[in-house]
């Protein structure tokens, strides 16, 4: 029988079940399965580390002990649903069983309590299974927007506890014919310490370049190996020194570079860093940062220098398009203090960017472009520009440029690095594996997901003994599959919406907006030189999908934006406030406010001690045209909002590596963050909890450390993913001048008042 053509979308809000056919087929579901440690705390208090089978299809998710696609019959040990209150969190890098592996969080939005945690071989695998989830979370939310029944069997799902109970399984039909593996499989896992095989990023990555426009321009001065060499010759830059990168590209993976820049083994290390190859872990913050020392014999240099020592931290993040971002800091430890017979130095501060290229459709062979940035001392790079003879080939600066060189020919002497690809697609005929019926029966499965993955599964006598079984039995003979991921077709309906510039109502007069009667705690810029204020810049600065991007993915520079900025608070306090809007001191509850036709108000909360709320007031001149994109956005589900309220940030002015930090990617803050919505009256409010993330948290301490000093650019949009919809428009800008957080009024005062107004919100 003929398979739907695959397509998926990322919203999940508009989507049709593929035909079903005989036997009960039901093509109109994806399918995800494949090997992961599962992590917990059983009764007792003990921590358990589990392999686990992991099969997900629809909006159900089993676990196994034993691949079910091996052993046919067999029972899943765990089940639960995926609702659309899901939470994922990428916990970064862990020590997890002797080896280093990449830590996913489920949690449930609306009750913390409800948690649960696996680990992956790589960050490639871990990205795969968090794009699992979400799909699984679209699933519910497509059949809560089919109303009725279906609600009421989501919710029964959710309150019903069957723990212990095994659901009916049935034989599935003849429709999965495409197997797509990913990752090394169980066997790997069961190592004790990550190999250097990795994912090949799927999907397309937005173009060769962020979404606003930098200031730096770079010229080539000299080639390494084939790896390009560049200096930033723009009299934009901060400091004293030179910022320089070298440039490569790499026939592996991004994930396959990551884990090797990462990893400090030492044989591996020696074989293509010259400097940094001696290192030792001595602290781990969380699973994004931790403090490396690592000692430097320069003698092949010099004879005259004395060995030398040093200490530095590492950050690391994975953007939205799979970029994947390192930084490194000099630090000082605790528990390396300054050695006999080495001088402790300091190394440059620097990054590595690691982006996935794209690659011809007849060709497997995975590229990706390897930028190392740092910035050096400008009378020691002069000179070497300059001439042949410059003693800068014994330094540390250029052993660090020499870096990529290094890695590009280590992967490119090891075969199974640059072609190890952890997704090949496989013809099967499978159809007699026992799994899940595609529509469960009423009744048959309650328990939420996080229930099922936070269940005590070390503490179960029947846990205990398949453990010891498929150890002991099966030895060294285990013959288990890769992680597999099957993706059955899905056919979709299309949405249509007018074209952008009819998004506010044509019909109604605008009215006049007067910028002196809109006050915020932080004050409008007077001029270019004033700070510890904000401004509206126009689009200009920014790159959005032109008309023709579902085509040739080409952008456009923004134009003005479509709502105007009137006001800015900037709050102090203990703890985070939603429906900030409601607070007696928001522009939403003055006169002016009262009489706007929409205000759109977006409260960034600042994880920080205190904390800190940055409130943008952005006002339409007119009310919301109804069958507008973004009359869609501002009454639509919250899903929906998520997968399309993107941001774009920019930094104009500051430390080069708080840039390099931040980028000027496009980011969906729905999904990078938690973000909660409030629709009432003539505003929507959008509360962006920032510290929802690790990884946010740890970018924005490092922002808060240069705030002071900083000029910041943001745009938001609606993300455009129909043709109907482009182009996409810049909905609204901001661009804050050199903030001091010593200013941020103390809102402290006012919670009692705001505990009532949102006591009554809720009755």
């Amino acid at each position: 029988m003929e398979k739907p053509p695959l397509k998926l979308v990322k919203n999940g809000s508009e989507r049709s079940e593929g035909s079903s056919g005989s036997g009960g087929e039901d093509k109109g579901r994806f399918e995800y399965f494949g090997w992961v440690y599962h992590l917990g705390v059983n009764s007792i208090g003990h921590e358990y580390c589990h392999l686990r089978f992991l099969f997900i299809r629809g909006k159900y998710v089993e676990m196994y002990k034993r691949d079910p696609h091996q052993n046919p019959g067999i029972k899943p040990i765990r089940r639960g649903v995926v609702g659309p209150t899901l939470m994922v969190e990428e916990l970064g890098r862990q020590k997890v069983n002797q080896g280093d592996f990449y830590v996913i969080r489920f949690c449930n939005r609306l009750d913390e309590m409800k948690k649960g945690e696996i680990a992956c071989r790589s960050a490639g695998e871990a990205r795969k299974w968090m794009e699992a989830f979400d799909h699984a979370k679209q699933q519910a939310e497509y059949e809560i927007s089919r109303g009725g029944s279906t609600r009421n069997k989501l919710n029964m799902e959710t309150e019903i506890n069957l723990e212990g109970h095994r659901p009916r399984m049935r034989r599935y039909a003849h429709g999965l014919k495409e197997l797509i593996r990913i990752g090394q499989g169980p066997e790997t896992l069961l190592r004790q310490s990550s190999t250097l095989g990795a994912g090949r990023p799927d999907g397309y990555i937005e173009g060769d370049t962020g979404d606003a426009i930098e200031a730096n321009e770079w010229k080539c001065v000299r080639t390494i190996s084939g790896v390009r060499i560049f200096e930033d010759v723009s009299d934009s830059q901060s400091g004293k020194g030179v910022l320089v990168k070298s440039v490569g590209v790499v026939d592996a993976t991004a994930d396959t570079v990551f884990e090797a820049i990462l990893n400090i083994e030492r044989h591996q290390r020696y074989e293509w860093d010259m400097l940094t190859g001696d290192l030792e872990l001595i602290d781990s913050i969380d699973g994004h940062y931790d403090v490396v020392y690592g000692i430097y014999d320069p003698k092949f240099l010099t004879r005259w220098h004395s060995k030398r020592d040093f200490v530095f931290s590492r950050q690391w993040f994975r953007g939205q398009d799979g970029t994947y971002t390192i930084l490194q800091r000099p630090a000082v430890h605790k528990k390396k203090p300054p050695r006999s017979g080495y001088r402790r130095t300091k190394i440059n501060p620097s990054t590595w960017e690691i982006r996935s290229l794209n690659t011809p459709i007849a060709s497997n062979a995975p590229r990706c472009l390897v930028t190392q940035m740092f910035e050096i001392d400008s009378s020691g790079w002069c000179r070497w520009t300059k001439s042949h003879c410059s003693k800068f080939e014994k330094s540390i600066p250029y052993a660090l440029l020499c870096q990529v060189a290094g890695l590009r020919e280590y992967i490119g002497a090891n075969p199974a690095l640059s072609l190890e690809s952890a997704t090949t697609v496989v013809h099967s005929k499978i159809s007699d594996v026992s799994v899940p019926i595609g529509e469960y029966e009423d009744g048959e499965v309650q328990d939420e997901f996080y229930d099922a993955i936070a269940a005590d599964s070390s503490s179960s006598s029947e846990d205990e003994e398949s453990d010891s079984d498929e150890h002991d039995n099966k030895g060294s003979k285990v013959k288990l599959k890769n992680v597999s991921w099957a993706i059955a077709g899905l056919a979709l309906k299309r949405t249509s919406a007018p074209e952008a510039n009819k998004e506010l109502d044509p019909t109604v007069t605008p009215i006049s907006i007067d910028p002196t009667q809109c006050h915020g705690s932080l004050h409008k810029a007077k001029d270019g030189t004033d700070t510890n204020c904000w401004a509206s810049p126009s689009g200009t600065g920014f790159m959005i999908r032109g008309k023709t991007y579902l085509k040739d993915n080409s952008k456009v520079m923004g134009g003005d934006p479509l709502l105007k900025l009137i006001a800015v608070d900037w709050f102090k306090v203990d703890k985070s406030i939603d429906r900030i809007a409601l607070h007696p001191r928001s522009l939403v509850q003055s006169g002016v406010g009262k009489k706007l036709p929409f205000i759109l108000v977006i409260n960034l909360q600042v994880p920080a001690k205190p904390n800190y709320s940055l409130v943008l007031y952005y006002a339409a001149d007119r009310p919301l045209n109804k069958s507008s994109l973004l009359a869609k956005f501002v009454d639509g589900s919250d899903m929906f909002r998520d997968a399309r309220f993107k941001l774009i940030p920019s930094i104009v002015e500051g430390y080069w590596m708080v840039k390099r930090a931040v980028g000027t990617k496009a980011c969906l803050l729905g999904k990078a963050v938690t973000c909660k919505y409030f629709r009432q009256d003539n505003f929507l409010e959008i509360d962006v909890d920032i510290g929802s993330s690790s990884v946010a948290r740890s970018v924005i301490g490092l922002v808060l450390g240069y705030v002071t000093s900083i000029v910041v650019d943001l745009a938001i949009l609606i993300e455009a993913k129909e043709e109907a919809e482009l182009p996409e428009y810049i909905l609204g800008t901001v661009r804050l001048n050199r903030l001091r957080p010593d200013s941020a009024v103390n809102l402290e005062g006012q919670l009692g008042v705001d505990k009532l107004l949102y006591d009554e919100c809720e009755d």
